[in-house]
């Protein structure tokens, strides 16, 4: 492996940006690093609602990746982690609030009886064919509602697998890749005949690997978006540099091989980049130099989505039991979840006595019309569905409405043939990398460790680029909510 002495300059201060620059100083690099915005974090951001720290972007990761755990850690937050307070949430289905399946792997059940109370009779019985039909070939991907229905029945599709891809990815269980979103099932789907002996494979290997893992996700007291933060003070305490509100304007390779990085009257001269910013500046930065990432960067798709945050006054506020619930688009709703904040973050509620603090999120690839609306609008749709799911009536004491234009990229099927092509494109030009979340998972830890492997790609180090595009990182859902 060669080691960049020289200056990186990496474009994007996300979490997945921020973490490149944390590696590449720990390798011996100048780091640089340059934000389009006024504030360091992207997608995550602390907030607060009537007094009450909260985030009103992601609000927890997976733990069973070690990734994000482990950078938490590496920047001085390990006495802050906490995981949920409750893993218990519910979905709002066929009228009526439900206990949240257990037995499943992301919606998709081993057996008919762990989704009974949750599917019609008919439902049920159409899970019990699976064991009799022919196998369903998958080829390279396929659409993982396409093929869980063709295997389970529609119903598992619409009241399961949906709300579940629709919190992680805000997209449409039916154009989601499997093979990128939900490997897990790929493996299965190319190896078993029946979906649901597949299903029971894995939540066997999962039993027998209790013994070693611990909660599934974490939170931060102060929230998830305080991590962001930390890492850009351990960046700027190794001597690196971060600027915001420098947005690049231009990429270019010079003459000795090097780059040159333009914003406004500014220029830098690299030994090494990385494009850490979405598919959309990152086309436009490429296009001079590899049309061809540019053309596959420019074919991704984002959706766009709003979280509502809400604070009650405690005395006013009664809660089912819980972390909060999903909703089945096919249900009608607006609303596409709900969290507890108070009952789910134990930190929040000691934080906050007197206050009980929940949030909603609305918005799925393809909904415009809802995101149109004004805030105060938005409040009211949130406060209707609450109403007509748990009965809560009380007017909040304040709210807050975050909108996410193009937050989430869409993992369509072939997504993962796009990556390798883009990836393919990238690796032609010397000291050059892409990360974040358009490429290997949307969740923090996919974030993180495609961010390590564009550093270690810049050091000549290639097993993380290509174990991740061979196999992507799941982005599971964090119990009820976003």
């Amino acid at each position: 492996m060669r080691e960049v002495q020289g200056r990186v300059v990496v474009i994007g201060a996300g979490v997945a940006g921020l973490a490149a620059a944390h590696r590449l100083l720990e390798r011996g690099a100048r780091v640089t690093v340059l934000e389009a915005s006024g504030r360091v974090g992207g997608k995550l951001l602390p907030g607060e609602v009537a007094g009450a720290r909260v985030d009103l972007g992601a609000e927890s990761m997976l733990a069973r990746r070690p990734e994000a755990v482990a950078l938490a850690r590496a920047v001085g937050l390990a006495d802050r982690l906490q995981p949920p307070a409750t893993a218990t949430a519910s979905l709002w289905t066929r009228g009526a609030l439900r206990p949240f399946p257990k037995g499943h792997v992301m919606g998709v059940p081993g057996t008919a009886s762990a989704l009974a109370g949750v599917l019609s009779e008919e439902g049920l019985a159409r899970i019990e064919q699976d064991a009799e039909l022919p196998r369903t070939e998958v080829g390279d991907d396929v659409a993982v509602g396409e093929y869980v229905a063709e295997r389970l029945g529609r119903e598992v599709v619409d009241r399961l697998l949906e709300p579940m891809l629709g919190g992680v990815y805000a997209g449409d269980a039916y154009r989601i890749s499997m093979r990128s979103a939900v490997p897990q099932l790929f493996q299965v789907a190319r190896t078993h005949t029946s979906l649901t002996e597949g299903v029971r494979e894995l939540q066997a290997r999962a039993a027998a690997a209790q013994g070693q893992t611990g909660p599934v996700f974490m939170g931060i007291r102060g929230g998830i978006g305080t991590l962001p933060l930390a890492v850009a003070d351990s960046v700027r305490a190794r001597g690196g540099e971060i600027l915001t509100r420098t947005p690049v304007r231009e990429l270019r390779r010079t003459p000795e091989g090097g780059w040159q990085v333009v914003s406004g009257e500014r220029e830098w001269r690299a030994d090494a980049v990385v494009v850490a910013a979405p598919a959309p500046v990152a086309a436009r930065l490429l296009r001079a130099e590899t049309p061809g990432a540019a053309a596959e960067l420019d074919a991704v798709e984002y959706a766009s989505m709003a979280l509502v945050t809400l604070a009650y006054r405690r005395g006013e506020t009664a809660l089912p039991d819980g972390s909060g619930f999903l909703v089945p688009p096919v249900d009608g709703h607006t609303i596409k979840a709900s969290t507890f904040a108070s009952q789910k973050w134990g930190w929040i509620a000691d934080e906050n006595p007197d206050l009980v603090v929940l949030r909603t999120s609305v918005g799925r690839y393809g909904e415009t019309e809802i995101l149109r609306r004004d805030d105060s609008e938005l409040v009211e749709v949130s406060r209707c569905d609450l109403k007509a799911a748990t009965g809560l009536d009380a007017a909040p004491v304040a709210t807050r409405v975050t909108r996410w234009d193009d937050g989430l990229p869409q993992y369509p099927v072939g997504h993962h043939a796009r990556v390798a092509r883009i990836r393919e494109h990238v690796a032609r030009l010397p000291g050059l990398a892409v990360c974040g979340a358009a490429y290997d998972g949307v969740g923090i830890p996919a974030c993180i460790a495609s961010a390590r492997a564009a550093a270690d790609q810049i050091h000549g180090d290639l097993r993380g680029v290509q174990e991740l595009t061979a196999h992507p990182v799941q982005s599971l859902h964090g119990g009820a909510g976003e």
